[in-house]
């Protein structure tokens, strides 16, 4: 896991900015920094970047900018199967000068092209140069795991790992994109990943999945090398379900623990957490380390939960208590750190969790990243569900007496409390964006928009986990996990997000997913006997999550003058919005939402406004 940085065209880059844009990369990568600079016949310069957080082959011989011929790579992620594809394609021992992924990524771009990419199970944002053709490509992988920036100018392309790098290498400040601003004030965190845009005008994430090949006349063309299949299999047995995917989630998990550095592991009371750890601990014989955030607020409260899985599988385990003080100014060191909004408070909290994990020595986290979206998890899922089965008298007769016993006492949504939302009307998405016309009302300026969603299959649940997986939910999720992580240095992996497994899923049929009122029942299925079964068993969804009261006295007189300041916030959205907010005795979810949303959008302009 590393930084990478750089820039194609005709622009002469200086030493100086090079150094201090290195310096700014150094949290991504402590452990090594390089840089390669090149200029084609035409006269066309090139700058490659890199800071190496060292995880796999520590030597120094695996540092990057790396070269294969006329191939030079600088590489941010990790290509889980490394091994495999030196051994299918015959690489024994001594033909590779080291022991890393980077060389073995190496060679197969060079060797294959970017087609190579299909056979790479792993996470990455990568730029190739060619010195032959002057040819650079850029790459993100299939979900998107590793961040990759660009920004276009007239005289050429800039690129990096974070937007403050461009920044820096570009040599001024960049405009923010205040539509974007307004939509993750209204709409929240899963508008935010649907259109490539981000918190800088002209700045945009390079799609997940896809290569862009720039050539040496400038011109870039996009490739799409892998895209999501969803062709169920209806005649699969449900026991050949779940031993398929036992056998697959041993081999996520396996291939995600190689390294040559301890592997720590985010720990809740949830199903997802627990199955990656009792996988590596049960299956595969590891000494698992668990970092759990303790909350005292008890919608959110799973000590006894924790701790019973902690005695079960005699794990070392750490709990972080909720820390409130200096949050404000914490705050606004994280959103400098992200150059944007910290989307959720959530992040937050997770934030704390990285810190210790840090402390405690580790260089690698393990989250749960991806299991909602593949197995089903969320509460609208039961609705989608029930609207699947409605043709089948009997299912749908016995998923909804189990809808009536064990969902609709816990959920909170107003909207998802009948159990025949989509039958009533299959295109309601209104419990996506909550109260957010509500929200637009505070601003200065209204602004509404309306709820889009790819269509990826005709099947409502399955496009639901689809949009989730690929625009909503799990991109945000791993934009926040990465700049949490690497902030200090660690590197995150997801299990759940392999390629495999996604696609094994997609074959499943619908009427698997949901059993007895339990979402996620073929993961819980699948890891009998390896997972206590009082997580099995756990019906109600909590997450990792915690409100904002956690952290902040909204009645304190200090608080409240702090989010009232004069900023240029208030340009955006209504003072006397905000303080009717700070007035009401309690705040429902979605408004102590909005309100972070608000905090986290002030500070920001606060500190990357002109």
């Amino acid at each position: 896991m590393c930084g990478i940085a750089g820039y194609l065209g005709t622009t002469n880059i200086d030493r100086d900015t090079i150094d201090r844009c290195l310096r700014l990369m150094h949290h991504r990568g402590p452990d090594a920094s390089g840089f390669y600079q090149h200029v084609a016949s035409n006269g066309r310069r090139v700058y490659l970047l890199h800071t190496r957080l060292s995880i796999i082959d520590l030597d120094e011989r695996a540092n990057q900018p790396m070269r294969y011929g006329s191939h030079v790579l600088i590489f941010n992620g990790e290509l889980y199967n490394y091994r495999e594809l030196c051994r299918d394609r015959g690489w024994m021992n001594g033909q590779l000068r080291t022991r890393s992924d980077t060389e073995v990524l190496l060679q197969v771009l060079a060797r294959d092209g970017w087609k190579g990419l299909d056979d790479c199970e792993g996470m990455w944002a990568l730029a190739l140069y060619d010195e032959r053709d002057g040819s650079l490509l850029l790459s993100r992988d299939r979900f998107g795991e590793k961040p990759l920036y660009l920004y276009h100018t007239d005289d050429g392309i800039y690129f990096g790992s974070e937007i403050k790098f461009i920044r820096e290498l570009l040599g001024r400040r960049l405009e923010i994109n205040y539509e974007h601003l307004y939509r993750y004030m209204v709409n929240g965190y899963k508008a935010l990943h649907k259109n490539g845009a981000a918190f800088f005008r002209r700045v945009v994430e390079l799609r997940p999945g896809s290569v862009v090949l720039i050539s040496d006349d400038g011109a870039p063309r996009q490739h799409i090398y892998w895209e999501p299949t969803h062709e169920r299999d209806g005649g699969i047995s449900y026991d050949d379900v779940i031993s398929q995917v036992r056998e697959a989630l041993v081999r996520c998990v396996e291939l995600r623990l190689r390294a040559d550095v301890p592997v720590a592991f985010l720990m809740s009371g949830g199903v997802d957490s627990n199955v990656l750890i009792s996988v590596a601990k049960n299956v595969l014989d590891y000494d698992v380390h668990g970092f759990t955030l303790i909350n005292d607020d008890d919608r959110y409260d799973e000590r006894a939960l924790v701790d019973h899985v902690v005695s079960t599988l005699s794990l070392r385990h750490t709990a972080i208590p909720t820390d409130t003080t200096r949050f404000l100014d914490r705050l606004r060191s994280l959103i400098q750190r992200h150059d944007s909004p910290v989307y959720t408070i959530t992040y937050y909290a997770q934030w704390l969790l990285i810190q210790s994990i840090a402390e405690h020595g580790y260089r690698i986290s393990i989250s749960g990243t991806g299991a909602d979206e593949l197995f089903s998890g969320y509460y609208d899922h039961h609705n989608a569900y029930l609207y699947e089965v409605r043709h089948d008298p009997e299912l749908y007769s016995a998923s909804l007496a189990a809808w009536n016993a064990h969902i609709k006492p816990v959920v909170r949504n107003p909207h998802l409390s009948d159990p025949d939302l989509f039958i009533k009307s299959p295109q309601f998405r209104d419990h996506i964006f909550l109260d957010a016309e509500v929200f637009a009302d505070f601003l200065c300026q209204p602004t509404a928009e309306p709820f889009q969603e790819e269509r990826y299959c005709d099947d409502l649940l399955r496009n639901r986990m689809l949009n989730e997986m690929f625009q909503e939910a799990v991109p945000p999720i791993l934009h926040e996990d990465d700049l949490n992580a690497m902030s200090e240095s660690i590197e995150n992996r997801s299990p759940f997000l392999d390629r495999e497994l996604f696609e094994f899923c997609q074959r499943i049929p619908t009427r698997y997913l949901i059993r007895d009122g339990f979402a996620k029942s073929i993961l819980r299925d699948s890891m009998r006997g390896i997972v206590p079964d009082r997580i099995l068993d756990r019906r109600q969804k909590v997450g990792f999550n915690a409100p904002i009261a956690s952290f902040l006295d909204l009645k304190d007189p200090n608080v409240r003058e702090a989010v009232l300041d004069d900023g240029p916030i208030y340009q955006h959205v209504k003072r006397e919005a905000i303080e009717t907010l700070l007035d009401e005795a309690f705040l429902p979810n979605s408004r102590s939402k909005f309100l972070f949303y608000f905090l986290s959008a002030k500070m920001f302009l606060e500190e990357f406004s002109a």
